[in-house]
């Protein structure tokens, strides 16, 4: 950790304490010490030869990663640490090898750093001199080819001017006379007369020539089967690029068990070349692939692509036979148990991006920037450290004006973002990045269809880059723009020259727009497809005030099903619905939130959405269908009835809907002749047996309706409508839990199964209702304990029928146990029924209390709670719940029954 100099010069407070922080890349480390270790026992072994051109390379290590998530700092703390383990972050592990020393070198490729080619081998080179021996072969080879390239300019002179950039070298004046001592035992060796600075094209010459004739006075270079070559070839920059070769060769005869181990760091890899221009990368592959006895770690922001076969003929060595590591989803293993040797650099969690702002200002040990600005700045960011870094330049200019900063100064995109990651781009492909910023998630060629035909080649390109990022397990588009990126696109200031205005992105918008209406139009059927295209398609229609065009229909099938998968955020309030797509976003973010929210909420919104009259009519319907049904689950029966009336007098697509609704608000009134005369008069669109089977259930007519809403739950299966199969299933649950609790274990179970796949609040307090019938009558608290809990989880609901009807389980559970004497009432049971009587006060399922004292063999109140019209003769109906109570209780105990 060092001083953070941009801040250092942006406060005048001397106070301020500024330090560079690094955040934890454990798992970066941990894959460069594994990688150490793999490396370390492959060279040391019997089958390993440095000589060897034909074989695989297994000494590459990439990290890549969107810019400014922390790839230099990554790749200088590996140097810092491998150089000298008491510097290494605490949370990284210790380092430590039986045998091998590690001598790290990091190189910046950088624009910025200037590093040429030749920069960089002699780098390599510099590093070894820490061993305080020369390296013959390559020092040999280098010498002819400075005296070649640099005419007159002694490599001494040339470290000495160039002194801050080789410094960190402490041993690097040592190099020219390792390369005299070099010359000077060859010299010696070769018999040649004359001083070492007048003899090296001599010494190349003769020394050539002693390895052709495999003279035994140079037997000690002969050993490398390349030197003659090299020494021959014009000393130009191809030839450097194959002379680490020799250094390679140098670092094996070192021998002994306690092998020298080159780490290269190759920083900023990406501003090595592009796809066309690939001359430096090329040379730098050389030095790769000739020195297969180091590690190399390259940090950039695209994947390495050397195992691609399409480059051949631009490298030299590419596909994934000569980079088995380096081949694209390789897995954690690749063929011949070779390591994936490729890792992206991930986002940094919240916990660490909250340490990095609270460590990076402090004043006397303290964070200058306060908790309330960091979760801000957390969230916003992504774990994009560049955000991170950005924010804190914002908080000291904003202190510099006097002002403090607080949280809303930092919901904030930053252009720097737009810059890093356009500069890089063609023209095309940043038309691609801006249309794709306006998608969650997309494929090459939903990228292709909203940008236009001409970009499919651009789309393709723009895939590979860091900031794309990609999940192979997504169904349908595996490709997403990093958020922070995506974000600062979309909003930030772009200063590009072709920079888009308000009118291009609208325009881009409708072609993305288009484009998901034809993906869902080529798999209609597709549920997945259905709300991924609706979860975007709603976005740009709200945020570009677009027509609603192919949503119209796709909102009628989303709402079929009842799955309400959450499609898109609420907008803030009436105020804010301007066109249709506003008031179709609220209206369907209202359904799909309604399984969370008390129904009193689901009824304001869809109110203000009716009395905005901004839909069409087959919208209108479907608002005003779900606003009456959410009127009649909150008693307001008359608004609801009306609601449901204008539906089905208007015979559109939700009129065979509206008229159910008024089947079931019949039943609730207790109109039970009614109910059934409009159950029978719907077809299959009406859901006719499931409105059956709750019709017949309140009559004690359990098998009847266990029957039909058996038949409910496949009519739905057929026609793949889950929700309404698990809603058909919940309510064959619960009458099967009166009439046969064994056989309703299984009914329940088959329940919860179908539930799994969706998110439909009312239908699973019924299951759990039904397995508290089903274990009516066993004593002991737990039976209360969960019907408090349960109770709980309804009142936050909201909607009252689940109220009574919990409640009439809790009187069946209490006339199971009740003492059967006519002169001794029960004040549990008592107490249920008085409570169920208040539930049903409005009179809305006023008939569970008349249930209620059936089941307990007592008369009815001298005034009912409300005016039952029963199906059959109301003794008959009596009978049916007494006796389901009797059977319960024989069931229970079969010995003769003995007051509790």
């Amino acid at each position: 950790m060092g001083r953070d100099l941009r801040a250092v010069f942006g406060s005048n407070d001397l106070s301020l304490a500024a330090e560079e922080v690094f955040s934890d890349r454990t798992a970066q480390w941990q894959a460069v010490v594994a990688a150490l270790a793999e490396h370390i026992d492959r060279t040391t072994g019997p089958g390993f030869d440095v000589e060897d051109m034909e074989a695989p390379r297994h000494n590459v290590l990439a990290f890549h990663g969107v810019g400014g998530i922390g790839k230099t700092a990554l790749s200088r703390t590996i140097e810092t640490s491998l150089a000298d383990s008491a510097r290494r972050p605490a949370q990284w592990p210790q380092l430590s090898w039986p045998q091998g020393r590690i001598v790290p070198v990091r190189i910046d490729l950088a624009r910025s750093a200037g590093t040429s080619f030749e920069h960089a081998v002699l780098s390599i080179r510099l590093a070894l001199t820490v061993l305080g021996r020369p390296m013959p072969a390559f020092d040999l080879a280098l010498h002819r080819y400075w005296d070649r390239q640099h005419p007159g300019d002694l490599l001494e002179e040339y470290l000495r001017r160039s002194g801050s950039v080789y410094a960190r070298f402490s041993h690097a004046v040592e190099l020219p006379e390792q390369m005299r001592s070099v010359l000077a035992d060859v010299a010696q060796a070769l018999l040649l007369p004359g001083t070492v600075g007048t003899v090296v094209g001599q010494v190349t010459g003769s020394l050539v020539r002693a390895l052709r004739e495999h003279r035994s006075s140079v037997r000690v270079l002969a050993g490398c089967a390349r030197l003659a070559d090299l020494l021959e070839a014009e000393p130009d920059l191809e030839t450097l690029s194959y002379l680490p070769h020799l250094l390679a060769w140098d670092l094996a005869q070192l021998g002994g068990g306690h092998p020298v181990v080159p780490v290269v760091l190759l920083d900023t890899w990406d501003d090595v070349g592009d796809r066309t221009h690939r001359d430096l990368e090329r040379l730098l592959q050389h030095v790769v692939w000739t020195m297969p006895n180091a590690l190399f770690v390259v940090t950039g922001r695209n994947r390495l692509q050397w195992a691609d076969p399409d480059l051949a003929g631009q490298l030299d060595w590419t596909g994934p036979s000569a980079w088995p590591g380096l081949a694209a989803h390789s897995g954690t293993r690749g063929r011949a148990g070779t390591t994936a040797r490729q890792f992206p650099v991930g986002d940094l969690p919240p916990e660490d991006c909250e340490e990095y702002l609270a460590r990076r200002l402090t004043r006397s040990g303290e964070p200058l920037i306060g908790e309330d600005i960091r979760r801000v700045v957390t969230g916003r960011s992504h774990g994009l450290p560049l955000y991170l870094d950005l924010s804190v330049a914002r908080f000291l200019e904003i202190r510099r004006t006097g002002r403090t900063p607080g949280p809303a100064d930092f919901d904030h995109d930053f252009p720097a973002l737009v810059a890093r990651n356009l500069s890089e781009l063609t023209g095309q492909e940043r038309d691609v990045l801006r249309t794709v910023s306006l998608l969650d998630g997309f494929s090459v060629a939903l990228a292709t269809a909203a940008a236009g035909p001409d970009h499919g080649a651009a789309a393709a390109r723009l895939v590979e880059r860091p900031f794309v990022l990609e999940d192979p397990a997504a169904p349908l588009w595996p490709y997403h723009l990093h958020q922070a990126v995506s974000a600062a696109i979309r909003h930030a200031t772009d200063a590009a020259d072709d920079h888009w205005s308000r009118r291009d992105w609208t325009r881009a918008a409708q072609r993305a727009f288009h484009a998901l209406g034809d993906q869902l139009a080529a798999r209609p059927r597709d549920r997945t497809t259905l709300v991924a295209c609706l979860r975007q398609g709603l976005r740009l229609a709200r945020d570009y005030a677009l027509e609603l065009d192919w949503l119209t229909d796709a909102a009628l099938v989303y709402v079929d099903d009842s799955v309400w998968e959450p499609l898109a955020p609420p907008t803030v309030g009436s105020g804010r619905m301007r066109t249709a797509a506003d008031a179709l976003v609220e209206t369907l973010s209202a359904l799909a939130r309604r399984q969370h929210e008390h129904r009193e909420r689901t009824a304001d919104r869809l109110a203000a959405v009716a009395e905005a009259n901004l839909l069409p009519a087959a919208l209108d319907d479907m608002t005003v269908y779900y606003l009456a049904e959410a009127q009649g689950e909150l008693g307001r029966s008359e608004a609801s009835r009306q609601g449901m009336g204008r539906v089905a007098d208007g015979g559109g697509r939700f009129a065979p809907a509206a008229r159910r609704g008024l089947a079931h608000l019949a039943r609730l009134a207790g109109d039970f002749p009614t109910a059934l005369a409009t159950a029978r008069s719907l077809g299959r669109e009406g859901r006719r047996h499931r409105v059956l089977g709750e019709v017949w259930w309140p009559q004690g007519d359990l098998v009847r309706a266990a029957e039909d809403f058996g038949a409910a739950r496949t009519e739905a299966e057929e026609r793949g409508a889950v929700g309404e199969a698990a809603t058909a299933q919940s309510m064959r649950a619960l009458v099967l839990a009166f009439l046969d609790p064994d056989r309703a274990a299984a009914e329940i179970d088959l329940a919860a199964r179908l539930l799994l796949h969706v998110d439909l609040s009312a239908t699973a307090i019924t299951i759990r209702i039904a397995a508290l019938v089903r274990d009516a009558g066993r004593p002991g608290p737990d039976f209360q304990d969960r019907v408090r809990a349960l109770r709980t989880e309804i009142t936050a609901a909201g909607p009252p029928a689940a109220r009574a009807t919990l409640q009439l389980a809790l009187c069946f559970h209490h006339a199971v146990l009740d003492t059967g004497t006519a002169t001794v009432t029960d004040p549990d049971l008592d107490a249920a029924i008085a409570r169920l009587r208040e539930l049903t006060a409005t009179g809305d399922h006023g008939y569970y209390a008349d249930i209620a004292h059936f089941m307990a063999d007592r008369p009815l109140p001298p005034h009912p709670v409300s005016p039952t019209r029963w199906i059959d003769p109301k003794p008959l109906i009596r009978d049916r719940w007494r006796d389901l109570v009797i059977a319960r209780r024989t069931r229970l105990h079969p010995q003769p029954w003995r007051p509790r």
